[in-house]
């Protein structure tokens, strides 16, 4: 069947469900397209699942470091109920996604999408015509190219896990594997993170980044660095992983071995180069107004879009709410990534926003660095935290915070205050002579600065 659309969007999470429903409410018509359940990522199988899963560890933690302190008895994680809670969040959702959609007109399909042209795709029996078409796809796990990488359980399946293993290994260094790792290990399992670097978590602050690792391995989570996964095997029941260098090789045994070592854009079976879409590893290769470079007639987001943008879903429906303003009224509006908080949420927070130091230095900006460790300060004391700290960049002349990085209990939310004032110009001074309330963790930031 042919059918004749205004806009057709791929992907039904944070970066497409903008551009469909303003678009809609334009009085245009519409269609979206997902091969997998609606909701996207963040809301299945990211950031609201496995908080549910974090805030389990984070209870957990707190109750154990204040074990010395004035608490008795040891909080434990049921990890079959764990689950079953954060399933009462995912659930619903692909139902209520699509509900959405149809109330507001939307004409939904599912299933793999590929272009036939510049601006047909095929759905099944399919055919959709766009006057536009908005690439929101989001990502999917890197191929590592190595021996049983199809043994590898993803973050997905992670997070569906019925029963819990008692030793998980975490290929890759990133946030994926961090995050997991920590709950795992709270929930009773004998976790293990292999990196292929010197240095993990790298878009964020190094020496925070081996702060927090040499928290985790004292947490009892081994931490390896230096170590590529070279190939993965069966055993019995479980798995055998290869890995090191071929002059220094090691194995270690496993009952799951978790992919953790990044995420590319899903791109791959969409046929770009039948409709002319030019893109890299990076995804679609836009322009400022993200709008294809080679076909005036697309428009890409989220994490589909080679932009400046993090892979995080407050910057992916920033982009969907950009795409959506220039696909109706033309290339007028561009994004806006000066200010994106991002965090690893290990049962040590590390957050970040603005540049890292070494982004600043390239840059040639002048700056001082404020930074210390916090460990024996009130605010971490009081809850028996052992790991903290923080570094701030402040450039020189302005008063301008150029970036913001913190590690340590409520760093998720403290990060905002940086991100406003970095959004908004306000200077370091300015937060300085703040009154925050207090006790509280901003009310840390003037000393900070």
């Amino acid at each position: 069947m042919k059918r004749q659309f205004d806009l057709v969007v791929i992907g039904t999470g944070a970066a497409g469900s903008a551009p469909a429903h303003k678009c809609r409410a334009a009085g245009w018509q519409v269609a979206v397209i997902d091969e997998l359940p609606y909701g996207g990522t963040c809301a299945l199988r990211g950031c609201d699942p496995k908080k549910v899963l974090v805030g389990a560890g984070e209870l957990t933690g707190w109750s154990r470091r204040m074990q010395a302190h004035g608490v008795s008895g040891d909080l434990q994680i049921r990890w079959p109920e764990l689950i079953q809670f954060k399933q009462t969040f995912t659930d619903p959702v692909p139902a209520q996604r699509e509900k959405s959609f149809k109330a507001a007109g939307i004409e939904t399909f599912h299933g793999p999408a590929k272009f036939v042209d510049g601006t047909t795709l095929q759905v099944g029996d399919n055919f959709l015509t766009g006057r536009y078409v908005h690439i929101a796809t989001g990502a999917k796990p890197v191929r590592l190219k190595i021996p049983g990488e199809d043994l590898l359980t993803t973050s997905t399946q992670f997070l569906d896990l019925p029963q819990l293993p008692r030793r998980i290994l975490f290929v890759g260094g990133g946030y994926i594997s961090f995050e997991f790792a920590h709950v795992a290990a709270r929930a009773g399992a004998e976790a293990r993170i292999l990196h292929r670097g010197p240095t993990p978590l790298i878009e964020f602050d190094p020496d925070l980044a081996h702060q927090l690792a040499e928290a985790t391995n004292a947490a009892g989570i081994e931490v390896r660095l230096n170590m590529p996964v070279r190939a993965i095997h069966r055993k019995n029941d479980g798995f055998v992983v290869e890995a090191g260098t071929e002059d220094s090789p090691t194995t270690f045994e496993a009952d799951l071995v978790v992919h953790g070592a990044g995420r590319k854009p899903a791109l791959a079976d969409l046929d770009l180069q039948s409709a002319g879409v030019r893109y890299g590893v990076n995804g679609v290769t836009v322009n400022e107004h993200l709008q294809s470079v080679s076909n005036n007639s697309v428009y890409a987001a989220g994490d589909a879009a080679d932009t400046p943008g993090f892979p995080l879903t407050p910057v992916a429906a920033m982009e969907g709410h950009v795409a959506a303003v220039n696909i109706l009224k033309g290339n007028s509006l561009t994004a806006e990534y000066r200010s994106m908080p991002s965090v690893v949420f290990a049962l040590t927070p590390l957050a970040r926003v603005g540049m890292l130091e070494a982004e600043a230095r390239s840059k040639g900006l002048r700056f001082k660095v404020n930074a210390a460790d916090t460990s024996q300060w009130y605010s971490s004391r009081r809850v028996a935290e052992r790991v903290s700290g923080y570094k701030i960049l402040i450039e020189e002349g302005t008063d301008r915070i150029l970036g913001a990085h913190l590690l340590g209990k409520d760093g998720e939310e403290v990060i905002n205050v940086f991100a406003l004032a970095i959004q908004t110009d306000i200077k370091a001074a300015t937060l300085r002579h703040m009154l925050f309330s207090y006790p509280s963790r901003c009310s840390d930031i003037p000393s900070m600065l």
